[in-house]
């Protein structure tokens, strides 16, 4: 019994199994037809997977999709990966691969702006017009881009944003010269570029004095001589500010390998690279790029989305040393998410439609976007007050030292948050590690002085108060004004030595030795230099400015004066003295001085003088005449001494009895005029004599230059400004000795010698018998002279003009140019004016004086008039 029912379970047990593996594969072919059920959507992702920037971009492409696929049971996305390593060609070859054997509905990636544009022709030649959405933007954008690309969508970084943060970091240092490098790739990306930062500099007032164009290297390059070529010229130039615009990889690393052998990283020199170069670098091991600054897009990082994302990110591409997102893995990540999005609201639109609606406002882990004109618009890049760009400094080989952040309308700040409205300092850039470690406040971004390579001075020798050589026996009257003596030891003795700032200067001296060994104990660094002395045998002033300009020599220090023609190839420190043309002339004797007594009124003031007074002298005659004794004689005597009554009042020596109150009346208003007019008198004839002692012989530049009269000049730009501006006839204008010796301007017959201020000045404290016209044409003042763009010529400003604001100056001026304080006999030149000599005193200064006088006494007399008339009448009657 128990046999056959063991037989039995035996049997059922065998039947059922057949039964259980029929109801698995019935479930598993459900399932099976339940997953074909799924809508597909293929997505062509051409990058480049050996870069930094391709792998983030594929590790967050697949987080994306993966994310969606878990999440939608109706929908997946699947990714078709394509390499192109940069190269347009690759790129077209893949887009049509993608588009005809796995039918792709969207091309993504596409690092530069040539694979974008081959591979939306590859589109735009299909029948089927499928969108491409490519992570590079042309520099500058075509008119017609959309015309001809209506399914392209860029999802790139602003180049004219980056253009104008590098030209905010070099107006932040004051780089006056900078110098461009790019990789020549084949497709003129570069030049875009140039065109854009060349613009950027010249509204920062800076240049590029060298543009380097590199060869593209390759990773098995190893041969350089062509790179090192084309660095060799930086030799020629003295800026040390480095742009890189444009690299691959592999050029990138070779150009700073090279560039640190040949000593151009290192003190003083700064190097910048864009977005696009800081992207590629590895977080750690660029030991060569120590010292630069670069840029990467501004992203929040405190959200929760990014936080997620970057967990799953650091999983996905944990094989890397550094695993945190940058720009590019949040822009692919987003991208993917805008397309699932895109994909739900396929069925009433079209996937271009979709994305088209929903990146009119779509806020990712990259920012808030907008897309304008087929460009998709960070929020940032629409508001100018929204950061843009985080500033990176590469310290130790890595890449994650951030400085300030940067906003287009602000500038630079520490944070994102404003205050007071605005982000705070626009010019300060961060706490920057300068390549050689430096921790300096600033680059020079110059190729400074050394021992080895001294700055090579010029020392024009023309005047002697300004540069002048003495003998060996007398170097010790160095500084001997006591502003500056030098040899005083410095707080920091490592950095800037303990010696004289001018033990190269033992054998000159002058105003502008003595003011350039102030600047050097007060500048603030050691400043190596030798000296080459300029004299007459050598040339003029433009000489020695072509010589800076040509870069024979660094700089002249001396008595260069500030003109239009020598800016634009030189640059000039704070003028020091004020400079204008000056004209000095004999003085001669006053011919109209026998008649200086009569200047002090005009000649109607005179005339209503006289006239009040004999108005007065009747008016007392006939007020004194009826009770006066003395009055008892005939009409003449009593008319004489009438006037002798009036005319005595003048000095106040009136002694005469008066009978009449009206007559006392009049005395008293007329004494009272004849105060003020004697006042006046006297103090107007005292200023006229105490100015006019001696008149020059001429002070009219009109009547110079009418009457072809002889004048004088230096061997200088003031012989061409007599000639060129002011008229002269070039026969007329005779050159003289910047000695300036006076037996040589007599026996030239010279009527007139034009000089600038300063040299002028010199002239008049060691001459008498001359005098000094005021300058009314002015000139840029005296200066000391660098070449173009040097930063040295800004720090010798900054000492100018503390020097100036603290009386230093002064001081030296005087001690150098007045030593004898001679008093000098000055006046002014215009075409109309000849002297200083105080105007007379015209009638309308005292016309109310005399109408008073004349009122009063013509009031009296009608007064005694009227009582004369009355007695007159009684006694008729």
């Amino acid at each position: 019994m128990s046999s056959h029912s063991t037989a039995n379970r035996d049997q059922r047990r065998r039947l059922l199994f057949p039964l259980l593996i029929f109801y698995l594969l019935f479930i598993l072919s459900y399932a099976v037809e339940a997953e074909d059920e799924k809508n597909v959507t293929n997505i062509g992702a051409i990058i480049d997977v050996n870069s930094r920037i391709g792998k983030e971009q594929k590790a967050a492409m697949e987080i994306a999709a993966e994310n969606f696929n878990k999440q939608s049971d109706t929908h997946e996305l699947i990714l078709h990966f394509r390499d192109s390593g940069r190269d347009p060609f690759l790129a077209a070859y893949a887009a049509k691969h993608l588009i005809k054997e796995q039918k792709v509905q969207v091309v993504i990636g596409m690092e530069t702006w040539q694979e974008a544009i081959t591979v939306a022709d590859v589109v735009h030649n299909q029948p089927e017009k499928i969108p491409v959405i490519s992570f590079a933007a042309p520099t500058i954008t075509p008119p017609l881009i959309e015309r001809r690309w209506p399914f392209l969508i860029r999802m790139a970084s602003d180049n004219a944003a980056q253009m104008k943060c590098i030209g905010d970091i070099v107006n932040a240092y004051n780089w006056k010269r900078v110098v461009v490098i790019y990789e020549d790739n084949g497709y003129g990306g570069g030049v875009g570029r140039l065109a854009l930062l060349s613009e950027t500099l010249r509204n920062v007032g800076s240049k590029i004095e060298l543009r380097i164009v590199l060869p593209q290297l390759s990773e098995s390059d190893t041969n350089w001589d062509e790179l090192k070529k084309q660095l060799s010229e930086i030799a020629n130039v003295n800026s040390r500010a480095f742009i890189v615009l444009q690299s691959s990889l592999p050029t990138v690393t070779a150009l700073f390998k090279v560039a640190r052998k040949m000593g151009f990283v290192g003190a003083d020199s700064a190097w910048i690279i864009t977005e696009s170069i800081a992207s590629l670098l590895d977080p750690q091991g660029n030991y060569d790029m120590d010292g630069t600054l670069g840029m990467k897009t501004y992203y929040e990082r405190d959200t929760s989305s990014y936080a997620r994302f970057q967990k799953e990110f650091q999983t996905k591409y944990s094989e890397e040393d550094y695993s945190k997102p940058g720009i590019y893995a949040l822009r692919a990540y987003d991208i993917i998410s805008i397309i699932t999005q895109a994909i739900s609201r396929m069925p009433n639109t079209t996937l271009q439609e979709s994305l088209a609606t929903i990146l009119s406002n779509y806020k990712g882990l990259s920012g808030k976007m907008q897309l304008k004109g087929g460009e998709v618009m960070l929020d940032s890049e629409v508001m100018l007050d929204s950061p843009r760009f985080r500033i990176i400094n590469i310290v130790d080989g890595k890449t994650d030292k951030e400085l300030n952040l940067w906003t287009p309308e602000f500038g630079f700040s520490k944070s994102h948050v404003k205050v007071s409205g605005i982000y705070g300092s626009n010019d300060d850039v961060g706490n920057v590690t300068w390549p050689g470690k430096l921790r300096v406040p600033d680059s020079k971004g110059w190729a400074m002085p050394t021992d080895e390579k001294p700055m090579k001075i010029l020392l024009p020798t023309y005047h002697t108060n300004f540069v002048r050589r003495i003998s060996g026996e007398n170097s010790n009257e160095m500084g001997k004004t006591g502003l500056c003596p030098g040899k005083k030891p410095r707080e920091n003795s490592n950095e800037m030595g303990t010696e004289d700032p001018c033990s190269y200067l033992p054998f000159y001296d002058g105003l502008s030795i003595d003011l350039f060994c102030c600047v050097l104990e007060n500048l603030g660094y050691r400043l190596p230099h030798e000296v080459h002395e300029f004299n007459h045998n050598n040339g003029t002033y433009n000489d020695t400015v072509e010589l800076v300009y040509n870069k024979t020599y660094d700089a002249v220090i001396g008595d260069t004066t500030v003109l239009e023609p020598r800016i634009d190839k030189v640059d000039f420190t704070q003028p020091y003295l004020e400079s204008g043309l000056s004209m000095i002339v004999p003085d001669i004797p006053n011919e109209e001085e026998a008649w200086m007594f009569l200047k002090p009124f005009s000649w109607k003031t005179w005339v209503v003088t006289g006239g009040i007074l004999i108005y007065t002298t009747l008016v007392v005659w006939f007020l004194e005449v009826p009770s006066n004794p003395d009055f008892s004689g005939s009409f003449k005597n009593q008319i004489a001494l009438a006037t002798w009554f009036t005319f005595s009042s003048l000095f106040f020596a009136h002694g005469e009895k008066v009978y009449s109150n009206l007559t006392r009346v009049v005395f008293v208003v007329w004494l009272f005029v004849v105060l003020i007019l004697s006042s006046s008198y006297t103090a107007n004839l005292s200023s006229m004599l105490t100015i006019q002692r001696l008149s020059p012989n001429v002070t009219d530049i009109e009547m110079l230059r009418s009457t072809n009269s002889l004048v004088g000049c230096d061997n200088s730009f003031v012989r061409n400004y007599l000639e060129n501006v002011l008229g002269f006839n070039q026969e007329t204008v005779k050159v003289i000795d910047s000695s300036y010796d006076l037996e040589e301007i007599r026996s030239k017959n010279l009527s007139a010698v034009f000089l600038e201020l300063p040299y002028a000045q010199v002239f008049m404290d060691n001459h008498t018998g001359f005098t000094l016209t005021k300058a009314t044409h002015s000139f840029g003042g005296f200066s000391f002279v660098f070449q173009k763009g040097s930063p040295i010529a800004r720090d010798f400003s900054k000492v100018i003009l503390d020097l100036l604001e603290n009386g230093k100056m002064r001081k030296l001026q005087d001690h150098w140019l007045t030593p004898n304080k001679r008093p000098t006999n000055t006046t002014s030149d215009t075409t109309n004016t000849t002297s200083d000599m105080p105007e007379s005193l015209r009638l309308e200064s005292f016309w109310g004086l005399f109408v008073i006088s004349g009122a009063t006494s013509t009031f009296c007399f009608l007064i005694s008039l009227t009582i004369w008339l009355k007695k007159l009448y009684r006694g008729i009657v």
